[in-house]
């Protein structure tokens, strides 16, 4: 998993509440157990004018102009700014994996569904809760200013905007710890592979006949 450290990133406004995960990555895209090939559908039924089928040249497909995602001014964007009950819906591990591959290193919104919020961690998103003020004034700032960008310092807890002003936020500590270091729930157990290997030496040797049919 990518570390999140220091970041800065043009931002991505949806200023839309309630974007639940069937638009974010809709169902019929959920045929994958991989954590890859997702990133061209994301808000696919927003994002295109057709209806989206998985396999599908996206390259070729007609695009929705009038979506923030497909403006010129946000091409490149790696912040995603939202609004409340961000990821509601059901609980496809796809729809951060989706908004990752895209790009998007964070996203900030004044709440998030509870497994949404979760499974960004363990994939490496970053969803930042900002006071839904916060939010607003960003929304309008974004609109204002081509080429706006958020600096965001995990270990610092901040959000800067380009005028400089600075809004913390809050993380949980161990969730912090994880992405400072880029340890998703493999990478966690792997700090403890030698652990792992002398239990299963110490086990060959009090309980052979478990290890029998094994090298």
């Amino acid at each position: 998993m990518q570390k999140f450290t220091k970041y800065t990133g043009l931002v991505l406004p949806i200023n839309r509440a309630n974007i639940d995960t069937d638009q974010i990555i809709p169902k019929q895209f959920l045929k994958s157990i991989k954590r890859t090939g997702f990133g061209p559908n994301l808000f696919d039924e927003w994002r295109y004018l057709d209806e989206g089928f998985p396999g599908q040249d996206c390259s070729k497909r007609p695009l929705n102009k009038d979506f923030e995602l497909n403006q010129p001014r946000y091409q490149g964007a790696s912040v995603l700014l939202a609004q409340d009950n961000f990821g509601c819906g059901s609980s496809r591990e796809h729809a951060p994996w989706a908004i990752s591959e895209y790009g998007v290193r964070a996203v900030i919104a004044p709440s998030y569904a509870d497994i949404f919020f979760n499974n960004s961690f363990k994939n490496g998103l970053l969803p930042i809760v900002l006071n839904k003020d916060i939010v607003d004034r960003l929304h309008i700032e974004v609109s204002h200013a081509e080429g706006y960008a958020l600096t965001i310092d995990l270990e610092q807890q901040t959000v800067t905007s380009p005028g400089g002003d600075v809004y913390p936020f809050e993380v949980d500590a161990f969730r912090k710890h994880c992405l400072l270091n880029g340890l998703d729930d493999i990478g966690l157990t792997l700090q403890d592979a030698q652990a792992i290997h002398d239990y299963q030496e110490k086990r060959k040797q009090s309980s052979p006949w478990i290890f029998s049919d094994t090298d």
